[in-house]
């Protein structure tokens, strides 16, 4: 197993900065996704896939983000995305997942509608930032729910009602707009859908009604969405501290420092090191607590979800500020973009401005 890691490790590794020029996950990257089945990760056994549960699937997704963060950030949105499986129709889950190179990718904000017709819904609309969208298969879309008459459809408190769709590659249009400058392989363009009418199987609710018997589909998708990020900027973190101490040895004035310098720049370092791993035990240690409870008790203790919740935004936020922390000592080499310091501080701060973890 040990071999098969460091095979996959140095393919990507080597493939990164080709990835970034492409402004997609070079080929080659996506085909050791579909062998390791990264894409579907959370899907069920009976669907095909290789039914892993989050806490093996967090610790993959942080040994990813250590390897190419545009390959973590990917797998985690689009097999993320690939966990509504539990809540699909399972004749419709049975017929995508038995794609091979089957690959969600969507957007949780609510950009369309959805009107209701004799045989399903219309789908409108336009979202932003769904990654994987260059190789994805499937797009999850949440609609505003409309009538026959085209009027919102509101629930008990006067609220409109919000559903989720599935569609397929072929209803969607591409809006090439990824133009950022961090996370760049992840092709995380945009995407409109125009009078697409699709059956009533193509709609689905989350943490509802679980339609697969398989265990931790119940596990809430707020604390599900928040881990699965932080471990992202944990992974990037930990490689930019492996990485740094021999850019700050190598650097071209590293001959002008003065033995108390050195010794200031071993003690940031060691000091970034121990936050980060405290920090890092601390987050798995409640996040597996809320796990255990989940499937020994059938419940998580509230207090421990809010937990988990505020350390995967510490570990978020410590990731970015250790690297921001060290960053200076690499020497201008590391504001050279073909580096991977470089690629590894912009891929960093732009995962930093996904919403669910600004605060």
């Amino acid at each position: 197993m040990e071999k098969l890691i460091q095979t996959w490790q140095e393919a990507i590794l080597k493939l990164a900065p080709q990835s970034e020029e492409l402004g997609e996950l070079h080929p080659d990257i996506l085909e050791i996704a579909y062998q390791e089945e990264w894409f579907k990760l959370y899907v069920p056994v009976s669907y095909g896939g290789p039914g892993k549960k989050l806490p093996e699937i967090l610790r993959i997704e942080e040994e990813l983000a250590y390897v190419d963060g545009s390959t973590a950030w990917t797998v985690t949105l689009c097999s993320g995305a690939g966990w509504f499986a539990g809540f699909l129709d399972p004749k419709l889950a049975e017929e995508i997942f038995a794609d091979r190179k089957v690959c969600f990718a969507g957007s949780g904000a609510v950009g369309g509608t959805a009107q209701k017709t004799m045989g399903g819904y219309r789908i409108n609309g336009h979202w932003k930032y769904a990654s994987g969208a260059l190789h994805a298969t499937i797009f999850t879309a949440n609609c505003l729910l409309q009538d026959e008459k085209g009027n919102d459809v509101l629930d008990e408190d006067g609220e409109q009602v919000i559903k989720s769709f599935i569609l397929k590659r072929g209803e969607v249009e591409i809006q090439s707009g990824w133009s950022y400058f961090g996370l760049v392989a992840t092709g995380s363009h945009a995407f409109d859908v125009h009078d697409i009418e699709v059956p009533e199987n193509r709609s689905f609710k989350i943490n509802t009604e679980i339609k697969v018997s398989d265990e931790g589909f119940d596990y809430p998708f707020l604390q599900l969405a928040e881990t699965t990020l932080a471990v992202n900027s944990l992974g990037m973190a930990k490689r930019f501290l492996d990485l740094i101490n021999d850019s700050f040895f190598n650097r071209s004035g590293f001959k002008r420092y003065t033995p108390e310098q050195v010794s200031f720049f071993e003690a940031e370092l060691a000091k970034c090191k121990h936050t980060l791993t405290t920090i890092r035990e601390h987050f798995y240690e409640a996040f597996d607590t809320s796990w255990h409870q989940l499937i020994n008790h059938r419940m998580i203790n509230e207090d421990l979800l809010k937990d988990v919740s505020r350390l995967s935004r510490a570990l978020a936020h410590q990731s970015r500020m250790i690297v921001d922390t060290l960053y200076p000592y690499a020497g201008l080499e590391a504001a050279r973009k073909e580096t991977e310091l470089n690629r590894i501080w912009r891929d960093l701060h732009t995962a930093s401005q996904h919403a669910l973890l600004t605060f």
